[in-house]
């Protein structure tokens, strides 16, 4: 998601670079501790202490997804791709069990979903019809515009799509995960897709926001997006500015302020007010910016 240009490890021919990679690495991962995986496709930093954060660069939606350690369990946070083997590099960094719970269930987040036994997904139809996966959505994510750099070795594009998985457990909001040590809490978050959360790790100040906020163009134009729904989830997570130290989003940059959730709210609240001019963004799309923030949207009907 407005990906960024990324100097492809040894394992990765470099062919010509898209347009949106040719501002990567990102200089914001300078300051983060970076952790040695064996898997190339991937960069792992550590956010927060027990936070690993799976970092795809090699693809344009750039997702990350969190590993949160406790003492007798472990929390994967989106799953990724599926294009590299997620559950290889979370064995790098825990010993100890996993349990899977995605911010929502879009093909970016649950491409590993089916490596894991024990996935968590939200009561919707929404999560049901997503767990049967997808291949026209897979493969439109490895367009070559898409990639940059290339796919890795003994990669088939040709075969590739999001594979079915089975939802082992449902979960609801309000639900509390105690991974030993640390617990962390699910909001429901609708807005992006009917069935987006949020994780919140109270005792540790940390928010993980999944697509209701991230650094880049929030995408608000998809079948089973609520432009209602959004806006008080936004506020919903305002309201927890205060007891945070950080916030962290499934895209591009994994850490940014927790002031940033108020300016949201406020810069949101312009766009449905009609006093944020948009852009065109082809095909039937627009993109509204306001105070450092993009929101991408269907374009308003002709009248």
């Amino acid at each position: 998601m407005m990906a960024a240009i990324w100097l492809a490890p040894p394992l990765f021919a470099q062919s010509a670079a898209p347009e949106w990679c040719r501002a990567l690495p990102r200089p914001e991962y300078k300051t983060l501790e970076r952790v040695a995986v064996s898997d190339s496709w991937f960069e792992v930093y550590k956010p927060a202490p027990g936070v690993f954060a799976i970092y795809e660069p090699h693809q344009w939606e750039e997702t990350i997804g969190y590993l949160i350690v406790g003492e007798k369990r472990a929390l994967e946070f989106d799953t990724g791709m599926g294009i590299g083997d997620i559950k290889k590099v979370i064995s790098q960094l825990t010993p100890l069990p996993v349990i899977v719970l995605n911010s929502h269930s879009h093909q970016d987040h649950v491409g590993g979903n089916w490596e894991f036994d024990a996935v968590y997904g939200m009561d919707t139809e929404y999560t049901r019809t997503h767990a049967k996966g997808s291949r026209d959505a897979a493969q439109f994510e490895i367009a070559p515009e898409h990639i940059c750099g290339s796919l890795p070795k003994g990669f088939d594009p040709k075969t590739y799509e999001t594979r079915p998985w089975k939802i082992s457990a449902y979960t609801h909001d309000g639900d509390r995960f105690d991974l030993g040590g640390r617990a962390v809490e699910v909001i429901s978050t609708p807005g992006h897709t009917p069935d987006s959360i949020s994780l919140l790790d109270r005792g540790n100040g940390l928010l993980f926001t999944g697509d209701m906020y991230y650094l880049g163009p929030i995408y608000l134009f998809a079948p089973g997006t609520d432009l209602e729904a959004y806006a008080s989830s936004t506020r919903r997570m305002a309201a927890l500015a205060p007891q945070l130290k950080l916030v962290l989003g499934a895209h591009n940059i994994p850490v940014a302020s927790p002031t940033v959730l108020p300016r949201l709210v406020s810069a949101f609240d312009e766009v449905r007010a009609g006093k944020v001019a948009p852009t065109p963004d082809p095909p039937g799309h627009v993109i509204y910016k306001v105070d450092g923030f993009s929101f991408l949207m269907r374009a308003p009907a002709a009248h």
